[in-house]
């Protein structure tokens, strides 16, 4: 379909019908409500319908009975500029994976720009560069309305304090990769994370063996003296450590445990058992750590919840609650719940045709992905039917 304007935001939509609402908290998955009240881009609005105000929407959508969760969030992806990525050589990527739920994708450094420079002042001019490009593509609707929060400095040596604070002034939040520069050891790494963490930027550490040439072995002992907000890719990207030092960084560390579809699987299902064991389930985010080597996956996050649910054995809610509220608390973020206040970013969804499960949860716990049948962002629908996932059984209904 087409992508709607930025103004068709304004106004009042009703979603109901909704037989089954994922709240993204995982200490509360599943809500009690069947109706939910958007205006102007913000949910006003969770509960039934008789005690919801359902009168003169703009747009109203009939959910019939399926699931409705917060957009998806893709805690680890690696953008250039615009819907390409010169990594695979490859159109659209960020618009297909809108069509696999992803309605947010955060970058952990934009390390795949040809010549990507390594000065301090082209690493500070490409992080503003990105973060205002991606900014303006989203106003512009393009790649389907996906928040892609970009500009992401790769750090280097010789960097300084009021680097950190000239970035952050310019609207940059974020850290890239460390460890994907030149800044590797652990003390240098925490000094770093230090100025940016004064001055509001959160930070990601590269964990596991080298992705690319140019980066490096990160063990556990230069993640724990680094200090980062978000342990990346503690599955590997693509190598992980040794479990042993997997075990030790959920230990020893309270920072988020990011597992990527592009990782070791073994890793990221078992890192996933050890938090819920370790009674610290909100720490673990999801990501996808693409474009990469092994390519693009527009259902990497759906992929990465059906495994970890059926191999972990955790519950579908609370594995969803992974990809969405846990990483919107991580990352400080207003979307990735369903509570009032928050911004109307949706995914709608049903166990996909022909699946063994009894329902959608029932069939993500077997290992099935579910059928997305109409993604929202900021109240805009931005695609009906996934052309990427199976066919869901049942899919919502638009009327005006």
């Amino acid at each position: 379909m087409a992508v709607a304007g930025s103004v068709d935001k304004l106004g009042k939509v009703v979603i109901r019908n909704v037989g089954l609402m994922l709240s993204g908290d995982i200490d509360r998955p599943i809500l009690d409500a069947d109706t939910v009240i958007v205006e102007d881009g913000k949910i006003v609005a969770v509960g039934r319908a008789a005690d919801c105000d359902t009168g003169d929407p703009r747009l109203t959508i009939d959910v019939r009975g399926t699931t409705l969760a917060p957009g998806l969030i893709d805690s680890h992806v690696h953008p250039v500029f615009g819907d390409w990525t010169p990594r695979q050589n490859q159109l659209g990527w960020i618009e297909s994976c809108l069509h696999g739920g992803v309605t947010t994708m955060i970058s952990a450094g934009e390390v795949h720009l040809p010549g990507r420079p390594k000065d301090v002042v082209g690493v500070k001019a490409l992080a503003i560069t990105a973060q205002r490009a991606f900014d303006g593509m989203r106003a512009a609707g393009l790649a389907g309305g996906v928040k892609v929060l970009a500009g992401a400095p790769v750090i280097e040596k010789g960097m300084r304090e009021e680097d950190f604070a000239e970035l952050a002034a310019a609207g940059v939040s974020l850290l890239g990769e460390i460890g994907l520069g030149s800044v590797k050891a652990g003390d240098e790494a925490a000094r770093m994370v230090g100025w940016a963490r004064r001055h509001g930027m959160r930070s990601t550490i590269h964990t596991g063996g080298p992705s690319i040439p140019g980066s490096g072995l990160i063990d556990k002992d230069v993640v724990l003296e680094a200090d980062a907000d978000v342990i990346g890719h503690v599955n590997g990207g693509h190598t992980a450590l040794p479990y042993q030092q997997v075990c030790e960084l959920c230990e020893r560390s309270p920072r988020a445990l990011e597992i990527v579809h592009n990782g070791n699987e073994r890793i990221g299902i078992l890192t996933a058992k050890h938090a819920m064991e370790l009674r610290c389930p909100h720490r673990v985010i999801l990501g996808t750590d693409a474009p990469a080597g092994s390519g693009v996956q527009p259902l990497g996050i759906l992929r990465l919840i059906a495994l970890i649910s059926s191999l972990a054995d955790i519950p579908a809610e609370i594995v969803f609650g992974f990809a969405t509220g846990n990483t919107a608390r991580m990352r400080g973020l207003a979307q990735g719940l369903i509570e009032v206040g928050r911004p109307a970013d949706f995914v709608f969804m049903d166990k996909a045709q022909h699946s063994a499960g009894r329902d959608l949860l029932d069939s993500v716990r077997l290992g099935d992905l579910p059928g997305v049948g109409m993604v929202m962002i900021d109240g805009i629908v931005r695609c009906e039917r996934s052309r990427n996932t199976p066919p869901a059984g049942t899919v919502p209904a638009i009327g005006h």
